[in-house]
This record gives structure tokens, C-alpha cells and sequence, in this order.
């Protein structure tokens, strides 16, 4: 596929006026008119900490941006969607108007909607894009019902090549709460909205696949002059599509504050260092709790996992998605290993390894996970570990697989049992002679 070059900001958001440093921690100054509007800002901790300067790219695709506003000096009226979210993000700390999570974050826009509403081609090849650039931050504000093989496809690219994804969770909260895509693929951080109250807000998507929640009501942010000759929403507006930015802007951020993190790790810090609101632990309407920017700033370094995304055998197999696939746990040469990792059901349902049988041996496999976990051998031949009944009869090896007389390639599958939504196991391949 093709790629248009990313519109990359740096240089119109600096052509506006100073950029400007946010004030030390313990606050920013309120320099910008609207600023004290921006109740969000306090709520998350970003104005308990200073923002850096330029570092990992934040990359929105959405629908577009008009960089004639007063934050972002048209391509017209709609473009107001992508305009907002961009606002709320990473507006520069400029005196003018709003200022967003990440004032100097270094923005790249996709125009998802070249003629009327988002498009699955435009938007997948803006993720794909974007992919380019990794590590990067990628933010989506859009969501169907029905998931688009293009977009999960370029979400699993950019996830391979290193780039974290946000997500809004839906505003479909008073409709039944239907699944969200590309909200609900694993490995995206999902965003529900929150309000003042730190409440759920009413319309946000409740669902297993939310992962934690950001402000999204009583938004203020820039609008196209052609919406509103002010630059600005004249009335508040709402909905997880804002929430998504807040945190995809954070993530940035603390990425660019801790480069060592790879993709995986920050997710699981942004998770795991949310303020808790509502029942306690993981819940459908707000996850894991609100982002919590200094929280996740001084926690510690969570475990590496350097093998994801390993859902199944186009994502690992050399020559599928990926020219290079997924590295062999185990070789000829060595053909015995144990390895750590961890399994969630709604964001890593499964992990699949590479491994090698060697010639006349025998290989077992287990995962040591306290009933949460198990683990099974699939053959050189499985295309996917949710083919039809008769490829999984030919596929499905169980617990161990005989080499025969040249050995052969095959996967090791760990999943869960259902003991419980997560789990953390030791994956031992043992390779013996009977």
C-alpha cells in the first residue's frame, strides 16, 4: 500500500507563537484565556507535573485538523471533530485559547474523512502511517459496531512495529452498550468518559474491554473559524472522543519522560496506576480508574514482554503479516526453554510461540499459572488457531508432539481456563528423547 506523507505540526503549532514551557510542578500557570475552564487538567494530575518538550510522536487520525484556528493557524466545517481533539491534546501553551495535555508534543494529523464522515481505507492508512514513526502514540476517536478488517489489520501492524494505541470506548452507554471497534481489539487501551464527579459518565460505553477513563464532559476545546468565528466551542461538548486525546497525550508524554518503556509496558502502567473510582478493581464503566499522569510518571518499570502481538499464526509466522514473524523460543540447538509472561481475556486473550520439534524427541509443554493457564501444541500445518473442526483434528497435538524423523516447527498456545480474567504463567517447552 501507499502512504501520503503525515501531516507533521511542529513547525505551524510553533509558527503561532512560543510553545512555551508549562510552569514547574506543583502547577501550571493559567496563561492561556480558557485555561480555567479546563477542569480535566487537574483531574488527571497534568497540572501536578511539567510536560517535556518535543519527544514521541502523538499521531491523531481523525477528521483532520484546521490549522487556521486561533490554536492551530481551512479546510472547513468538517473538520471540527478532529480540530477538538487535537485541542484538548496537545494545544501549545500559547495565550491563546485552551492548552492541552501535551502543549510541545510533536503532532502528526491523518485526515480520515476526505469527503463525509470517517473512512476504513483512509483511517487504516493513516494508522499505517503513522506506524512509520513508531514508537509512536496513535489515537482514534472514532468507532462502529461492526469491527473493519482493514483497520484491525493496520492496528496489529502499528502494535507490531512498536506504537501504543488509544481508543475511544463508545457513547453508546443509553443504547445497550453494543461492542466498539476499533475500541474493543485487543491490545488497544480503551477510554471510557468520566465527568466533574468523577463519575461514569451516562452515555460512555460500558464494557469488559474498557481499560481506564479520562475526562469527557464539559469540553471546551478549538473549533474551525467556519463553526465558530471565536476559534472555540461556544458550548461545552461531550463524549469519549475526547477522553481518548486526554490520554493518548498523556501517554506521549510520559513515554517521552521514559524512553526505556517499549508499547506494552505502557500500557500496562497507564492501567495499572489509574486512580480507582467506582467499585473497586476493574469494572465495565471506568476499567481500571482515571488516568493519573503522576501516578504512572514514579511507578516502576512493569515486566517486558517482548513477544506481543502473538494472538495467532499470521501474526507469527514469518512471511504472514510479517516478513520476519515471531523469533523461535526454542531451536535446534536449543530445545528446552521456560518463559515468563501473562494473559488478559479481554486485551491478550491468548499467546502463541514459535517453537521447534527436534528429529526423534518428543516435546511436552506446561504453564505453571495455578489452574489460570493452560497450554497446548498446535502443528506446522495450522493456519489459525480458529480453523473448523476437521483442520483442528489434523492440528491440534494436546500437551506433546513427536519430532519424527526430521523434526518439525510447531506453536505453543497458552490461554486461560477461565479461573480467573487474568493471569500471570511460566511456559515450560521440555524437549526429551521418549
Amino acid at each position: 500500500m501507499a502512504f501520503r506523507l503525515v501531516i507533521a505540526l511542529a513547525a505551524a503549532l510553533a509558527a503561532l507563537g512560543p510553545a512555551g514551557t508549562a510552569a514547574a510542578a506543583p502547577g501550571r500557570i493559567a496563561g492561556d484565556p480558557l485555561q480555567g475552564q479546563e477542569w480535566w487538567l487537574h483531574d488527571i494530575g497534568a497540572d501536578q507535573a511539567t510536560p517535556p518538550g518535543p519527544g514521541i510522536p502523538l499521531a491523531i487520525v481523525d477528521s483532520g485538523l484546521d490549522v487556521t484556528t486561533p490554536e492551530f493557524a481551512g479546510r472547513g466545517n468538517e473538520e471540527w471533530h478532529g480540530t477538538v481533539v487535537a485541542s484538548v491534546a496537545a494545544a501549545p501553551a500559547n495565550g491563546v485559547g485552551i492548552v492541552g495535555v501535551y502543549p510541545q508534543a510533536v503532532l502528526q494529523v491523518w485526515d480520515a474523512s476526505p469527503v463525509s464522515g470517517i473512512q476504513s481505507f483512509s483511517a487504516a492508512t493513516g494508522i499505517e502511517t503513522a506506524a512509520q514513526h513508531c514508537p509512536a502514540v496513535i489515537s482514534l476517536s472514532f468507532g462502529s459496531r461492526s469491527p473493519s478488517a482493514l483497520i484491525a489489520g493496520a492496528i496489529v501492524y502499528a502494535q507490531h512495529r512498536g506504537c501504543l494505541v488509544v481508543a475511544s470506548a463508545g457513547n453508546d452507554g443509553q443504547h445497550g452498550s453494543p461492542p466498539t471497534y476499533p475500541a474493543a481489539q485487543a491490545h488497544v487501551l480503551t477510554i471510557a468518559a468520566t465527568d466533574e464527579n468523577d463519575l461514569a459518565a451516562s452515555f460512555s460505553t460500558s464494557a469488559p474491554t474498557v481499560d481506564l477513563a479520562a475526562p469527557g464532559t464539559d469540553i471546551v476545546g478549538a473549533v474551525p473559524l467556519s463553526r465558530d468565528p471565536t476559534g472555540f466551542t461556544t458550548q461545552p461538548v461531550e463524549g469519549t472522543s475526547f477522553s481518548a486525546p486526554l490520554v493518548a497525550a498523556a501517554a506521549a508524554w510520559i513515554w517521552t519522560s521514559r524512553p526505556t518503556l517499549d508499547a506494552l509496558q505502557l500500557f500496562q502502567l497507564l492501567r495499572s496506576t489509574a486512580r480507582d473510582v467506582g467499585p473497586p478493581g476493574l469494572d465495565n464503566e471506568t476499567g481500571l480508574g482515571i488516568l493519573d499522569i503522576p501516578a504512572a510518571l514514579a511507578a516502576p518499570t512493569p515486566q517486558h514482554d517482548p513477544f506481543e502481538p502473538n494472538e495467532d499464526v499470521n501474526q507469527v509466522k514469518p512471511g504472514a503479516l510479517f516478513p520476519e514473524g515471531q523469533t523461535a523460543i526454542t531451536t535446534a540447538a536449543k530445545p528446552s526453554v521456560r518463559i515468563a509472561g501473562s494473559l488478559d481475556a479481554n486485551e491478550d486473550p491468548r499467546d502463541l510461540y514459535r517453537i521447534w520439534v527436534p528429529a526423534r524427541q518428543v516435546v511436552r509443554v506446561s504453564a505453571a499459572a495455578g489452574g489460570a493457564a493452560a497450554a497446548r501444541i498446535w502443528g506446522p500445518r495450522t493456519v489459525s488457531v480458529g480453523e473448523g473442526i476437521a483442520a483442528r483434528r489434523r492440528d491440534l497435538d494436546g500437551t506433546q508432539m513427536n519430532g519424527g524423523a526430521r523434526g518439525s516447527a510447531a506453536y505453543v498456545e497458552v490461554l486461560p481456563t477461565g479461573k480467573s480474567v487474568s493471569a500471570s504463567y511460566v511456559l515450560t517447552v521440555r524437549a526429551s528423547r521418549s
